[in-house]
Order: C-alpha cells, then structure tokens, then sequence
C-alpha cells in the first residue's frame, strides 16, 4: 500500500516544495507527466521489462543460515538488492526517472552521487537510453569511491568535483540543483532518494516500491505468513522506504531505520539525524529532520559510508517517526565495519557499508530474539566499491 502526500507534497507535517520560482513549473511538469505515465500501460510494461530483464529483478530473498548460526537468535534473511545490474537497488529509480525523462522529451539528465552508486546507475540508465549524463561528486567522495568515478566514466558520464563544503553528498545536491536551475527546458535531475520537493519523494520511494513488493511475495511463498522484523540502512532512504512501502499496513511487522553514528556523539562526528540531535528544518527543497545548530546552520556530518553521509532524512520517514510505525537508531563506524567483516566470514557476501550498518543491527537484536523469529535485511548493495576505502581505515587503525 502506498500513502500518498497530500496536494502540497506534505506527509505529515514533512515535505512541501521549497525552490526558487524557477523550478516551480519543472517540478509541475514532472509530477503530470509521472501519474500521466504511472497510469501508461505501455510506460508501465517498458520499465517492468528493463527491471527484469536488464536489472535482473526479481533480487532473491536468501536465508543466511550461517551468519544466523553464529549470532543464535532469530534466523536473518537478506533481500539482495546487492544483485541487481550496477550493483545496487539505486538502479530501479534511475530506470524509472530516465525513461520519465524521455517521455517529457529532455534529453539530458544529472544527478548527484555520495556513495557513487547513484551515479553509476544514472550513468547506466543514460547509456542504455542514449541520454546526455553529468554527475556531480563531492571532492571527498570521489576520493574514497573511486571505482565508482571511473565506472561512471567508462559509461560517458561527465563527473564534476564538488570542491566545496565538506565535498560530500549535500554539497553534491547544491551544485545539481544550481545546474537544473539553468538547464530546466532541456534537463531532467534524477534525484536518487526519497529527498528534495515533491514530488521526488513520492517518485523515488514509488520506484523503489519494487522491493517491498518483491520481498513480501517472496516470504510468504517461502515461510508463509509475515516476517517479525524488517531492517534497513537510511541515508536520505530510498532503500528504507522501498522495502518498508510494502509493509507499512502490517503493523505487527517491526520496522528498523538505521542511521549513521559515526564516531560517535558529537557535532559533526555523525550522521543520526533522528538519534543524534536534528532539528525540523528546511533543506534541499524539502521540510525534514536536519541536523543543525542553534542558529539554523547546517551541521557536517561524518560516516564511514559515503552513501549514509547526509545531513537530512527524507521527509516520509520523519512522519513515519513522528507516528512511531518505524523506529529509528544508529549504528557506528566500528559496528559498521565489523559487520562488513561478519558477512563476508560467514556467508561469502561482501556487502556495501551503507548495508554492513543494517546488518550491524540485525546482528545486536538476533541473539536475543526466538529461534523462531525471522528478520530481513534489505542488503542495498555489494561492497565492492568500499574494499580499498576499508583497507585504508583499518591500517590507520592498525
């Protein structure tokens, strides 16, 4: 079941549309032509066809017997999204929003990228539509994601150095808005998370809605009945709000937010923006959770996951807090990169970081759990990308 904002783009008390009168009739156009091409069979089947046979969705729902063996408890199942063609679930809004674009006739496409895997698949989606691509990277990430830039490269998108702020992703999304603002008659900007005005929110959580459908089809085929917990990391939460989309109305299904705690309390050391301190504001076009001082600025953040590295949540899973049917906690570098060890250990798994935050969660609340329980962890992506990002952490730590 999907919950849509109401005619302002607000969930809640969170959303809204907040960007300079330019983007006001881009953003108009966009939400017609999305519920115009939701309602397109023709639109509707082209994107089923490149999810299934391009992405290689259906993503298994896998039973990880062995790391459930280790840490006793509840059994753990994982929804590899860490499968899908590019590496990551970012792929299936990227499709979703490219071929939108297409439809409005724009014939170039941005996008921003923390973890770069936004990027990559945009790049990809580009590639395959024929679509003029340029992605914007901060300087910091580019350097700990390298593959990724390259990746993106290869593909023929143009990557531009975000230099300033703290060069991560908020800084990624300044630039990206400041391009669109110029380029709106011929550009399209695929956002890649459940942020901004509306209606991205909506739109990239509805794209992502694939994964709770998915994920619930697939358990009650396998165990029957429904799951006793879902987990999932949340930077801005796009990977979150698709698989929580599908269960939010089964409300005996727990469902767990992990956030980026970083190296831990303090300002700037982390990026808890519902644990650690944040504060209603507005950022990036949208009323949210923001992290901030006293004085409205807002604050740096810290992670050792680029993709989990943002300031604000989006603006649905504030209201999801604000109603108590998602709960919200963190997870820090140290859990984050033990997990990342304890999947590969034990499963033959490498997951992303953002995704070792989840499995860290899983991995505290398991043992203490029925052996007959069952959680399931939206893996969001393959850890390729972090393997030379890892290693240099742990021989500075060594």
């Amino acid at each position: 079941m999907k919950t849509l904002p109401d005619k302002r783009g607000y969930f809640g008390e969170w959303g809204g549309t907040f960007v300079p009168e330019t983007l006001m009739a881009p953003l108009d156009e966009l939400e017609r032509a999305y519920h115009r091409a939701r309602r397109d069979r023709a639109f509707e089947a082209r994107l089923k066809e490149l999810l299934d046979r391009y992405v290689g969705r259906p993503t298994p729902l896998y039973q990880a017997r062995r790391l459930s063996a280790r840490l006793g408890g509840a059994m753990i199942w994982l929804k590899r999204e860490d499968l899908c063609h590019t590496g990551a679930h970012k792929i299936n809004n990227a499709l979703g929003q490219a071929l939108l674009a297409c439809e409005m006739g724009k014939r170039r496409v941005i996008a921003e990228t923390g973890a770069g895997q936004h990027g990559v698949a945009t790049a990809t989606a580009a590639a395959l539509l024929g679509l003029e691509c340029r992605v914007y990277m901060g300087a910091e990430d580019m350097r700990r994601q390298a593959l990724n830039v390259y990746r993106m490269q290869l593909m023929g998108a143009e990557v531009m150095s975000v230099a300033g702020g703290a060069q991560t992703l908020k800084d990624a999304i300044n630039e990206a808005l400041r391009d669109w603002v110029t380029h709106v008659r011929s550009t399209h900007y695929i956002l890649g998370s459940v942020l901004g005005p509306h209606p991205y929110p909506m739109m990239v959580r509805d794209f992502q809605s694939v994964i709770g459908r998915e994920t619930m089809a697939q358990y009650r085929q396998i165990v029957r009945g429904l799951p006793d917990c879902i987990i999932a990391c949340v930077g801005g939460g796009s990977n979150a709000a698709g698989i929580f989309s599908a269960f939010i109305p089964h409300t005996r299904v727990r469902l767990v937010g992990v956030e980026a705690g970083g190296r831990g309390p303090g300002p700037g050391n982390h990026a808890a923006r519902f644990a650690g301190g944040g504060a209603p504001g507005v950022l990036h076009g949208t009323r949210t959770q923001v992290l901030q001082d006293e004085d409205g600025q807002v604050e740096s953040t810290h992670s050792v996951s680029a993709g989990l590295d943002y300031p604000a949540v989006g603006p649905e899973h504030a209201n999801w807090r604000d109603t108590g049917r998602v709960t919200y906690t963190t997870v820090d570098d140290a859990e984050a990169l033990a997990a990342f060890h304890l999947l590969a250990e034990t499963e033959g798994i490498v997951p992303a970081l953002e995704s070792a935050h989840a499995i860290a969660q899983a991995a505290k609340v398991a043992p203490g759990m029925a052996l007959e329980a069952n959680i399931i962890v939206n893996l969001s992506g393959r850890g390729d990308k972090d393997l030379e990002e890892v290693a240099r952490v742990e021989r500075e730590q060594s």
